[in-house]
């Protein structure tokens, strides 16, 4: 039988129930000070909330929770040792011991017969969170919950000690304001006007679940229900960046999309951010992709188009149909290309496919809304001349960020996304040679998408996906030109490491039908072809570019939005 021994803490009338824990093998340290000795002591005798109040204060104080959780780790208690690492203010000593934490030992109870495979997590969860939650060890209070590998029990034989309310210190009075405020704050399903994420805070919640072998959380992977971006705040002195926007309740669409309950709109997803970061520290914001026709298949293409107008007009609908398949066939397939992300990664997949949604809407092939007009419509007005390759493709358009003078708060102006346009002309070789112009149809249809693209995202919300990413790449963007991490000293020990922070992958595309449509225009058919997204942040994010708000009123949201001390452990709220 498995027995778990219990150790009680007393608050607000209940009994501590304090068991002794056996000395085993402590780190030694040359010459300790008195404190040291002092939270050896206390390790020894299994009082680790103690031992965590020495630490605090003391210029070594990191380096003292290291040692305390590396104890709590090496006997079994890790859920303790997380929290106490998890404490530590430099996250570069933080990140060193949750890593080897998380590759130490296992638990006492571990590995020892099917009886060791009992739940003993959600039990300890269920008792510490609804028994004084804010007086457990693992929050710097004197109690622990350990599980033991004979039967589930309570050690009535440890010291029974009651202690005054009066000796609560500093710790368990700060764990106390702190849940309650966690307490008051919980829902994150509920509508809010500007939801708060502290990415500091979330990084180290991430890092916790991720020593003690959990991935994050529904509402980590979907940033608390965060469907846009509206602020970016710097607070250096709380050693925080907060991202602030509108937030709600989510659930998954028809389609498979997770989307605000009540708009529609797309939530934003803790995978892109983590993508999007690492692309700015490594490749300065570049990233994109692009559905190409192959060259072998282009100059097919010119040489069938050629050779059939030898056969005279084309009468019939079979007969028009019958070549547009011929021309589809000598095409091919396209092929696709992403470049400065990862091809597995799902902001890939939304930048594919939204290119690629975006071209069956400007071939006809797809609805647009009112006020949009399919590139063969626009055609019957203004038949075109020789065959060419129309591309079209989406880019950021922000009118520019603003920033208070002290540069600690940014927002972002302008709709975020537009679809630019050109005409390239094909070779016999099927080379495709750049214009840098457009035909009034290309162009026409372009202007029309970004004009109407609010009411396009609503329609297809992969348009909607597509600015999310747009916004979340300005964050990242300005995370590296404004050298945000460096003023609160945040050094993305967890993000920044793919064998830590594993985003989803799943399949790279690689190859895509061509988009084809045609359109008889007397006795002519006209075929479409073939663009990308390319994204590049760096002229948005440069000093010179970024517009100084001097009225205060983004200044006010800065003030509004500062973190709490009481919610300090929370890395939501509202």
């Amino acid at each position: 039988m498995v027995r778990m021994i219990l150790i009680l803490p007393y608050v607000l009338g209940v009994f501590n129930w304090i068991a002794v824990a056996g000395a085993g093998e402590q780190p030694t340290a040359t010459s300790p000070s008195k404190t040291e000795v002092q939270i050896r002591a206390h390790l020894e005798a299994g009082e680790f909330g103690p031992a965590r109040a020495l630490a605090e204060g003391r210029p070594e104080r990191d380096q003292l929770l290291g040692r305390i959780a590396t104890f709590q780790a090496r006997f079994g208690m890790r859920r303790g040792a997380i929290r106490t690492a998890a404490s530590m203010s430099d996250d570069r000593a933080r990140s060193q011991s949750l890593s080897e934490i998380r590759g130490g030992p296992s638990t006492p109870a571990e590995g020892r017969g099917g009886a060791a495979l009992a739940d003993f997590d959600s039990l300890i969860e269920l008792i510490t969170s609804t028994v004084a939650p804010d007086s457990w060890d693992e929050v710097g209070g004197n109690g622990a919950v350990q599980e033991f590998a004979s039967g589930v029990a309570v050690d009535t034989a440890g010291l029974l000690q009651r202690i005054p309310l009066q000796s609560e210190d500093w710790m368990l009075r700060e764990q106390r304001r702190a849940a309650r405020e966690r307490a008051a704050n919980d829902d994150v399903q509920q509508p809010s006007a500007l939801r708060k994420i502290s990415l500091t805070r979330l990084e180290k919640e991430l890092q916790m679940r991720w020593a003690s072998g959990q991935g994050p959380d529904a509402a980590m992977r979907y940033l608390a229900g965060l469907y846009n971006v509206k602020y970016v705040f710097v607070y250096p002195q709380q050693g925080e960046i907060v991202l602030a926007g509108p937030a709600g309740p989510w659930h998954a669409n028809d389609l498979g999309r997770t989307v605000n309950a009540d708009s529609g709109w797309p939530v934003l997803q803790l995978d892109d951010l983590v993508v999007l970061v690492r692309n700015a520290m490594h490749r300065k914001g570049s990233f994109g992709c692009s559905i190409t026709p192959t060259r072998q298949g282009l100059a097919a293409a010119k040489a069938f188009q050629e050779s059939s107008r030898k056969q005279g007009p084309l009468r019939s609908a079979r007969q028009r149909r019958k070549w547009l398949d011929e021309l589809q066939q000598s095409l091919g397939k396209q092929d696709i290309t992403v470049y400065g992300i990862d091809p597995r990664s799902r902001v890939a997949n939304v930048l594919v496919e939204a290119d690629y949604r975006m071209k069956r809407v400007g071939m006809g092939l797809e609805d647009g809304v009112l006020g949009v007009r399919s590139v063969l419509d626009s055609m019957l007005r203004d038949p075109p001349g020789s065959m060419s390759v129309i591309r079209w493709w989406f880019t950021l358009n922000y009118k520019a960020i603003q920033a208070t003078p002290q540069r600690h708060a940014f927002s972002f102006r302008g709709p975020g996304v537009k679809v630019l346009s050109e005409n390239e002309f094909l070779t016999r070789q099927g080379k495709r040679v750049h214009t840098g112009k457009s035909d009034l149809a290309t162009a026409e249809f372009a202007q029309s998408f970004t004009q109407e693209f609010s009411a396009l995202a609503r329609k297809y919300p992969i348009y909607a996906e597509l600015k999310n990413v747009f916004d979340l790449a300005l964050v990242a963007g300005l995370l590296r030109s404004e050298d945000l991490a460096g003023q609160v000293g945040w050094h993305l020990t967890h993000w920044g490491d793919p064998e830590q922070y594993q985003v989803a992958r799943g399949t790279a595309p690689r190859r895509v039908d061509t988009i084809i449509n045609h359109r008889l225009v007397g006795n002519r058919v006209i075929a479409g072809v073939s663009g990308g997204v390319t994204v590049d942040t760096a002229h948005l994010v440069r000093a010179d570019a970024i517009q100084v708000a001097d009225y205060g009123a983004l200044e006010a949201e800065h003030a509004t939005a500062r973190p709490r001390p009481k919610s300090r452990d929370a890395w939501w709220w509202d």
